[in-house]
């Protein structure tokens, strides 16, 4: 191993030292590894780590078809207020349930007490909860 002499301003030299304290090594420690993980990343414009990425799980055969492993994976994070729960809920049923499907109905439900097609997204209306609702139909109610 080479050793060298840097010079640094006081300011880099506390922070070093501070990081080397937080981290328990020593300040060449935290030097080596500074360096080594500012040669591990790219310089600009150098894009050779796409092309080593390129393809990485064209021979996998644990997960079938790559693309419609991707497209079930995301299926997998819709919700049942997401707009376009009801196609993706035909396409892969097996992900849902009927707890998502009254959960998709209670949010229908809610947009239309608000005014609100699904899809038109959330215009400045007066949201309310159940609770909330509940509490303004007892004020209105005549005695």
């Amino acid at each position: 191993m080479t050793r060298i002499l840097a010079d640094l301003p006081d300011e880099e030299i506390e922070r070093l030292d501070r990081i080397a304290r937080e981290q328990g090594k020593s300040r060449a420690a935290v030097l080596r590894e500074a360096v080594a993980s500012y040669h591990a990343q790219p310089a600009d414009g150098d894009t050779s780590w796409i092309d080593a990425a390129f393809g990485a799980w064209k021979d996998r055969d644990d997960i079938g078809d790559a693309v419609e492993w991707q497209r079930r994976e995301r299926a997998g994070s819709t919700r049942p207020w997401d707009v376009d729960y009801p196609e993706v809920r035909a396409e892969f049923p097996d992900l849902f349930d009927e707890a998502d499907d009254r959960e998709h109905e209670m949010h229908k439900a809610w947009l239309t007490r608000q005014g609100v097609k699904p899809g038109d997204g959330y215009p400045a209306v007066k949201i309310q909860t159940a609770a909330q609702e509940a509490q303004e139909g007892k004020k209105r109610r005549p005695k």
